[in-house]
């Protein structure tokens, strides 16, 4: 299944009082769940920087992981985007083929 990375800015408002960001984030990972079942979550990271999480998961394909962005979009964040990831040896591979 490809892998995809999905970056997320909150607005002021989404990343809220600290102590409520783990419910918040619950219900989030809920929705994708419910609405996304194939998807299969890898890694969640907070971030330093201009992004505040990123996280990598598989999906069937762009259609799906255009599903997550809309979802987390739908629920607070400013900003998400979900990039097409290639394992590096994979990549290594088509290079080669050039």
């Amino acid at each position: 299944m490809p892998t995809f990375v999905l970056v997320t800015k909150l607005s002021t408002q989404g990343l809220g009082e600290p102590d409520k960001r783990e419910n918040v984030g619950r219900k989030w990972l809920e929705a994708v769940k419910t609405k996304c079942p194939e998807v299969k979550w890898l890694h969640h990271y907070a971030l330093l920087g201009p992004y505040d999480f990123i996280d990598i998961y598989e999906a069937p394909n762009e259609e799906v992981a255009a599903k997550v962005s809309m979802i987390t979009m739908s629920l607070g964040a400013v900003k998400a985007e979900s990039w097409a990831a290639i394992p590096y040896k994979r990549f290594l591979e088509i290079a080669r083929e050039l």
